[in-house]
């Protein structure tokens, strides 16, 4: 029998967050791309909160969509509530969330990837990848990727492979005793392709996440709970969205709390606990604990918030956030039967915990591409991470950088001052993770440069040379920073005398008097005052847009911070530009301490900077380092 042969430039295997991210991206640089998945009807799947965004996560979205990605475009055409979060704190944090209607999000990305050109959907188990040897001077890179075979035994050869497979290697949900081998939602696990891998010499991890059990609306008393309402004026996640196309009707969320009765019922039945009993191998995310995990490491809490949050428009699916469990189906409907307003519910879907494999990341570099297997990209939760906005925004820096290789163009690297991604990529690929990775505000050293506002200014030119974003998006965001920081000059040195008008106008808004003349600039450093509210004074002012003005309120109120933290930056830079060779001989750097010189060999550090964040590598070794590096560029020059 003939065999199926086909030959494309990159493959994506799975049709996830991040695998649809990557696959647009390739087909979008003129690349033939075949994303596969085990479902076609699973591709951009939402299988656990059925939401976009967050704290943080919200970030990672703007940047994604900057870059050129789809995720905010999607989530803007399908959500049902949407609302701005920490909006009572400064700008750095503010951040994005909206409810999604599910089937809706997974219909309109699938639609999407059907229309996009150079791009085609396979539904088929990848079980195979396909490398062959290769030398190559630093020695690192020790083979080279050349395809896929799949389970029927079609062979896709390939330039580059981008491995996107979620929680569905070797898959096992638990719900008490009751085990099914399957991935999220009843969907086929992938059962065959972690032995590939580990014969390839990838190092496998075993990890665990879950989920909550959804409710029958109808058997839900909502007079017992608190509703939950959206924003009036919603804010587009998509910088291309027009904001006008998003102000909606929204559904109603709704907010309960557990109570002494559940949290008994719980510690009552934790010996049937999959987690307790010692039957999951895997280990679960610290920030996205199961209730069971909450009642046992926080038991002087009386209670734990609770939020009913519809599945979609066209479903009574009602998703209960904060009570994802393994417990036995039993224990389970008498744990959320005890929450006030679930006293008669009914579970459409019981919760569980899955099991996956997926690899320790720093295999990686922070280009995502294997540093073993050359033309190998990972992304997602098979990196290690968790979340759908984290998984999105891998999906596009591991498919823009598979583009990038097979275009024998330089790969983007975003380091940590230029990108929440960059913090992202950075922590997974320099610090030992031992549990699924989630994206925090505070994690980032830099986040008043990093806002979410600001997203397209820092990178929609990175987006425009990888050829992800158009000339006309590009040009608009180069005008919007000229109009910003023409207009900051003008209020800058604009005065303002004072006279009666000016003193009167400042009483009015509850703000001090002058004694001697202001510039508007200092005006609108004031608490209490904005751009806005100084129109009345202004007579010089031109119309400008509300993003424009968002950054002129933002750069003048916090000017100070901002320029301590670019001199914080400028030091980082600094250790970032010094680069570590690939072939350096770390045995040869002499009083580097044992344990450094072993984290050293294992990461693989491209600069200095990089090298400083290993955990296990003291600033003295970065020292000895930074003496050994000159030394090697004062011999080299010296040739």
């Amino acid at each position: 029998m003939s065999e199926i042969r086909e030959k494309v430039d990159v493959c994506v295997v799975g049709a996830g967050h991040a695998g649809c991210e990557a696959a647009l991206a390739c087909a979008r640089m003129g690349l033939e791309t075949v994303i596969f998945t085990v479902s076609v009807d699973s591709i951009a799947l939402m299988p656990c909160n059925p939401n976009i965004g967050g704290s943080s996560k919200g970030h990672l979205v703007r940047e994604l969509d900057a870059l050129g990605g789809e995720m905010g475009k999607n989530i803007d055409k399908t959500f049902i509530q949407s609302k701005m979060l920490n909006v009572s704190k400064g700008p750095a944090v503010h951040s994005l969330r909206a409810q999604a209607d599910k089937a809706e999000y997974t219909r309109e990305m699938r639609k999407v990837l059907e229309n996009q050109e150079h791009l085609t959907i396979k539904q088929a188990e990848v079980t195979e990848l396909l490398a062959e040897k290769l030398e190559t001077p630093d020695g690192l890179a020790t083979k080279k990727i050349t395809g896929v075979k799949t389970y029927t035994g079609a062979i896709y050869e390939a330039k580059a492979v981008v491995l996107c497979t979620g929680t569905y290697l070797k898959a096992r949900c638990l719900c008490g005793e009751a085990i099914t081998y399957t991935g999220p939602n009843g969907l086929q696990a992938a059962n065959y392709l972690t032995d590939s891998l580990i014969k390839l010499g990838v190092e496998m991890r075993r990890f665990k996440t879950g989920t909550p059990a959804r409710m029958d609306k109808r058997s839900i008393d909502f007079s017992k709970m608190e509703e939950q309402f959206g924003d009036e004026k919603v804010v587009p996640f998509s910088f291309s969205t027009n904001p006008e196309d998003v102000q909606i009707d929204q559904v109603s969320c709704w907010l309960t709390y557990t109570n002494e009765k559940t949290h008994e019922i719980i510690r009552g039945n934790l010996d049937r606990s999959p987690i307790y009993a010692g039957i999951i191998e895997g280990t679960g995310p610290r920030y996205c604990p199961s209730i069971e995990d909450k009642v046992v490491k926080f038991a002087e809490k009386e209670r734990h918030q609770v939020f009913l949050e519809p599945e979609g428009l066209h479903t009574n699916e009602m998703y209960v956030g904060g009570m994802s469990s393994s417990l036995p189906e039993d224990v389970q409907l008498a744990m959320y039967r005890t929450v006030p307003g679930l006293e008669n519910c009914k579970m459409v879907r019981n919760a569980y915990a899955i099991e996956y494999d997926c690899i320790n990341p720093g295999q990686l570099y922070p280009t995502l591409q294997f540093k073993a297997i050359s033309g190998l990209f990972s992304a997602g939760q098979f990196n290690g991470s968790s979340g759908y906005e984290e998984a999105a925004a891998q999906g596009m820096i591991a498919g823009m950088n598979a583009g990038l290789f097979l275009q024998g163009k330089e790969q983007v690297v975003l380091d940590r001052s230029q990108a929440y991604i960059g913090v992202l990529i950075d922590d997974l690929v320099t610090k030992e993770n031992f549990e699924p990775y989630r994206m925090m505000t505070s994690r980032a050293e830099y986040r008043l440069l990093l806002r979410q506002d600001n997203a397209d200014l820092r990178l929609r030119k990175i987006g425009y040379e990888a050829g992800l974003i158009t000339k006309e998006q590009y040009d608009y965001v180069c005008k919007k920073e000229e109009l910003i920081a023409k207009e900051i000059e003008r209020l800058e040195n604009t005065k303002v005398g004072a006279n009666q008008t000016i003193q009167k106008f400042l009483e009015s808004k509850g703000s001090s008097t002058l004694k001697t003349a202001a510039s508007l600039a200092e005006l609108i450093c004031r608490p209490e005052l904005s751009y806005e509210l100084i129109e009345e004074i202004d007579k010089e002012r031109e119309t400008l847009s509300d993003d424009v003005i968002e950054q002129i309120n933002i750069n003048i109120k916090y000017d100070g911070y901002i320029k301590r933290q670019l001199k914080q930056v400028e030091q980082y830079k600094k250790m970032e530009k010094k680069l570590i060779p690939a072939n350096i001989d770390y045995d040869d750097v002499s009083s580097l301490r044992l344990e450094a010189r072993q984290k050293l060999k294992k990461f693989q550090p491209i600069n200095v900077g990089q090298a400083s964040r290993i955990s296990g590598v003291s600033p003295a070794d970065i020292s000895v380092l930074l003496v050994y590096l000159e030394h090697l560029r004062h011999n080299k020059n010296n040739q």
